[in-house]
């Protein structure tokens, strides 16, 4: 299946129905398809801790909220997580473009690519690296948690996921 479906996908079942976003090149595909999609409030942000305060509110309001961004974002959103989502126990799916890692031609995403993993730790936001075959139920599985667990959880998608591997 396409990745970005398969996360797509993933997002309708779990009845994910307002999405924050700063844009990615691997995300852009997802992107479109949240954007086009009536039944999805989609906010494109300019920082992703707008994003973060956003899916807040959004949560406060009722919604099941997602915020779609590159990992180099998650060091702009650190404190907005912990100070909100993490204190409040307001749920949040990340969808985080994995940059950084093996395969990665630009050698500016390496150092956030080898911190993402250790941030999220050190968080405690659980994370998941699905394969684009087991994304659709991966994502609906990391909201489930999120939801349960009244907490952020985290999609990690890197350079193999995105060429179907």
């Amino acid at each position: 299946m396409n990745p970005s479906l398969a996360i797509f996908r993933g997002l309708k079942h779990a009845g994910i129905d307002f999405a924050t976003s700063v844009p990615c090149v691997n995300l852009q595909e997802l992107l479109n398809l949240v954007g086009k999609d009536p039944e999805i409030i989609h906010v494109p942000v300019t920082r992703e801790e707008e994003g973060v305060g956003l899916c807040a509110g959004a949560w406060m309001a009722g919604r099941r909220s997602a915020l779609l961004m590159q990992n180099s974002g998650l060091g702009n959103s650190i404190n907005a997580l912990a100070s909100l989502d993490i204190l409040y126990g307001i749920p949040l799916l990340l969808i985080i473009s994995h940059r950084g890692v093996a395969g990665e031609p630009i050698v500016g995403q390496v150092p956030m690519g080898r911190l993402t993993v250790p941030l999220l730790d050190a968080m405690q936001i659980p994370h998941f690296s699905p394969a684009s075959a087991e994304a659709e139920d991966t994502v609906n599985a990391a909201w489930e948690m999120a939801a349960a667990c009244r907490r952020p959880a985290a999609i990690l998608l890197d350079l193999d996921f995105w060429r179907g591997a």
